[in-house]
């Protein structure tokens, strides 16, 4: 039977150099220096676990230790660090933290793990707001995508609110970042793939599209929409909508990824409706 590893000392001091490595990731959006990312909340843990990813460490307030050391009964190589409640409020990037923070290291993914059988490529083309892009990739995972490419100049994958909104999807589903435009359009061309733009000006109304072809979908940011580089080589396709012209950026990828998942036969199992995480 597996014991969890015991937890050290209490950590009291802000300047502590592990909790100042978290507070710098958070504020950066980005990963540590040593490739991890700041995955905070008990669910996000439990996903993590379930995901079977690297773990560097997992910080909890005194108030959650129990929890804390209960998920990871199984896990005694990742190590627990109990944090006192003022000290780990300067951790937090939420409100009403849940007292736990992990340390933990997605999948490393190639470009062309995305293209894979069938493949359902979802684009974030220049989305700033990273609860809509974790939402996407959520989404994503939920309808049957075979990945998601966040082109340059899109909020980062790695940044906790992201992970957040992708309530552990970024766990599992191939999610690469830092690709061009134009290797986003090559890529396409190359291996003949359909381009769809989600576009609210768009003529073509997306139930005449086929999505059972291998194809790729890019999303645009609300502010500027798609860029002209991946418009030019896109179909623009428009969602149907009634009283209003246009829709938040994921809860539009959100419906054409449903009508995807549908046409491709893959809707046989109902999702739950819940609050992110």
């Amino acid at each position: 039977m597996k014991v969890a590893m015991a937890a050290g000392p209490t950590i009291t001091s802000s300047a502590n150099s592990l909790l100042k490595e978290v507070r710098r990731s958070v504020a950066k959006g980005s990963p540590t220096a040593d490739g991890f990312v700041v995955a905070e909340s008990v669910h996000l843990l439990s996903e993590a676990l379930r995901s079977g990813i690297d773990f560097k460490s997992v910080l909890a307030a005194e108030s959650a230790r129990p929890m804390a050391a209960k998920l990871l009964r199984k896990r005694p190589d990742v190590p627990l660090h109990i944090i006192e409640e003022r000290t780990f409020l300067t951790l937090a990037s939420t409100e009403n933290s849940q007292g736990v923070i992990s340390l933990v290291r997605p999948p490393k993914w190639e470009l062309a793990d995305l293209f894979r059988g069938r493949p359902l490529v979802i684009v974030l083309d220049g989305i700033q707001d990273p609860g809509n892009a974790g939402s996407i990739v959520r989404s994503a995972e939920a309808f049957g995508a075979s990945g998601v490419v966040f082109v340059r100049g899109t909020v980062s994958a790695a940044n906790p609110k992201t992970l957040r909104a992708s309530a552990g999807s970024l766990f599992r589903l191939p999610c690469v970042q830092g690709v061009s435009r134009q290797q986003v359009s090559a890529e396409t061309r190359t291996r003949k793939l359909a381009l769809l733009a989600a576009s609210s000006q768009a003529e073509e109304s997306l139930s005449g599209v086929d999505l059972q072809a291998p194809t790729v979908i890019v999303v645009g940011s609300e502010a500027h929409g798609v860029s002209p580089e991946l418009r030019t080589f896109a179909q623009p396709v428009r969602i149907p909508t009634s009283g209003v012209e246009s829709l938040n950026a994921s809860v539009a990828a959100a419906v054409i990824l449903y009508e995807a998942a549908r046409q491709r036969g893959r809707l046989a199992q109902g999702i739950e409706i819940a609050e992110t995480a």
